[in-house]
This record gives structure tokens, C-alpha cells and sequence, in this order.
């Protein structure tokens, strides 16, 4: 298989707002919705993967990354719709949709609101309504953010990792290469804590068995931020959803990276199974 394209980089214009794009490929269009705190530069592994069939598109959130802030609030909701605008304005009439934590949280919100523009699912950390432990761990991590703490901030975010990893001579060369991609502005550190909001408010839970697209669902056996009973919840919600759960070391909230060689290759075969036509 040749080296799918990796198009060049262009915003787009959403709304109010300016928006960061990256894609990579041809074919069938899979958008992915980043988590909180996330810039577009985190795919840039993992997309031309994904891409050797597909259209990836990454994107950075509004206020994060390349794309303006704009107004209005920022909601689990609105980055929904922001979603939707982003597909209109790429010409995509219909797509993959693969969200992780708080882009998963999106991308339900996205299946509901416009389920004639989502050919399926891929739902990796995800949760549909926060209990207590998960309210306790996301009000800890914001707190950084919210005092301008951005050494802590930073540091307590090792909790998306598993303990091998944190205990391991790769983790520093890691976390070197991924510095970048990281909140760094005043206003990446305004937005970020305005998706950590988001992430306490989200509630799907009532709504989410009327999603018709066929979907996958990822859970982390490791994974603190969004446990795997959540997962476990949104794939007996959701009808006909797959619930893969990773164990073991490097089953974290970061699987994706950790467990790249299987979670990759997993994410493929569900597109596979599942074309857009």
C-alpha cells in the first residue's frame, strides 16, 4: 500500500470561528474529534494510518490549537455543532466519526443531532454521564487550569498514562516530543478549562439509545479519567454496539498510544465492516 497523502494544512471557516485543519488520504471521510486539551499534532501518527483507506480529518476544537475561540459558550453541544459546520464546510456529506474522551462525548452528541451525517461510530474513552469517582478525577485535573498552575497542570495529567509507562526510560522522551502539542496560551488555558466544564455537564445517557449508526466502543481496563464501566454503559445503550476492552499494561485513557499496534488495526477493521455506502 502507497503512503497515503498528507494534504496541506488550511483553516476553515466555521460559524464565527476560524478552525485548523489536517488532512490526510483519499476515500470515504473519517473525522476525528480530539479530546480535552489536544491539538491536531496528537494524530499525526496514528492519521496516516487510518488514512490508507480513508479521508482523515483532524481538526483543532474551537480556542485550542490553529482555530479561534469565537464566541458563544463551549458545550459538549456545541462542539457538536461545530463538528457539523466543519463537515458542511469540507463538502462532507456524510462521514466516520471517531471521538476520543471528550471528542467521543462530541461525536454522541453528533450521531443525535444529525444521525443522516454519521456512517459509524468509533467511541474510544468514552463515557455518557459522570458519577462521582469520574466528577472527582476531572475537577482534580482542572484545577491546575483554573489557577494558571500549568506545571501541575501538565504533571497531573500523567494520570492518562498507565503506571508502566510512567515508570518507564521512554516515558521522559515521550512526554519531550509531546510538550508541543499541549495547551500553552492564555487562552488554550481559558479554553481548556472550558472543556473540562464540558466534560463534567455531559449527559447523553437518556438519549443515546435512539443512535442508529454502528458503533464501536473502546474502553482502557487502566483508564482513570473515563472508566471502563462507562464504556461498558454506553455500549449496552447504544443498540448493536461493540464494546472492546483493552487490559493489561498500557490499557490507560492514552490506549491509543500505548496500544497503538492493537488499537489501530481494531479501528480499521471496524471501518471495513462498516462502509460508508
Amino acid at each position: 500500500m502507497s503512503t497515503p497523502t498528507t494534504h496541506a494544512p488550511r483553516t476553515v471557516q466555521v460559524g464565527d470561528t476560524s478552525v485548523a485543519v489536517q488532512e490526510y488520504g483519499d476515500g470515504d471521510p473519517l473525522l476525528i474529534i480530539n479530546g480535552t486539551t489536544q491539538s491536531l499534532g496528537f494524530w499525526a501518527e496514528p492519521a496516516p494510518v487510518l488514512a490508507g483507506g480513508h479521508r482523515v480529518v483532524t481538526y483543532d476544537l474551537r480556542g485550542m490549537g490553529g482555530s479561534e475561540r469565537g464566541s458563544g459558550e463551549i458545550s459538549v453541544a456545541s462542539l457538536a455543532a461545530d463538528a457539523l459546520g466543519l463537515m458542511d464546510a469540507l463538502g462532507i456529506e456524510r462521514a466516520h466519526v471517531l471521538g476520543y474522551s471528550l471528542g467521543s462525548a462530541v461525536a454522541q452528541e453528533l450521531a443525535l443531532a444529525a444521525p443522516e451525517r454519521v456512517a459509524s461510530l468509533v467511541l474510544y474513552c468514552t463515557w455518557a454521564r459522570t458519577d462521582g469517582f469520574q466528577r472527582a478525577v476531572i475537577t482534580g485535573l482542572a484545577h491546575p487550569w483554573r489557577t494558571g498552575h500549568l506545571d501541575a497542570a501538565l504533571g497531573a495529567l500523567g494520570i492518562a498514562f498507565s503506571p508502566q509507562l510512567l515508570a518507564s526510560p521512554q516515558f521522559g522522551e515521550l512526554i519531550e516530543q509531546m510538550l508541543p502539542l499541549f495547551p500553552s496560551t492564555e487562552q488554550h488555558v481559558r479554553t481548556t478549562v472550558e472543556q473540562w466544564d464540558a466534560d463534567l455537564a455531559h449527559d447523553t445517557l437518556d438519549r443515546i439509545g435512539s443512535i442508529t449508526a454502528p458503533t464501536l466502543v473502546v474502553a482502557g481496563e487502566q483508564d482513570l479519567l473515563t472508566p471502563p464501566w462507562h464504556g461498558r454503559q454506553v455500549a449496552e445503550t447504544i443498540p448493536g454496539a461493540e464494546f472492546e476492552l483493552f487490559t493489561g499494561p498500557g490499557s490507560s485513557h492514552a490506549l491509543g498510544v500505548e496500544r497503538a499496534e492493537e488499537f489501530l488495526p481494531l479501528v480499521q477493521d471496524f471501518l471495513a465492516r462498516n462502509p460508508l455506502s
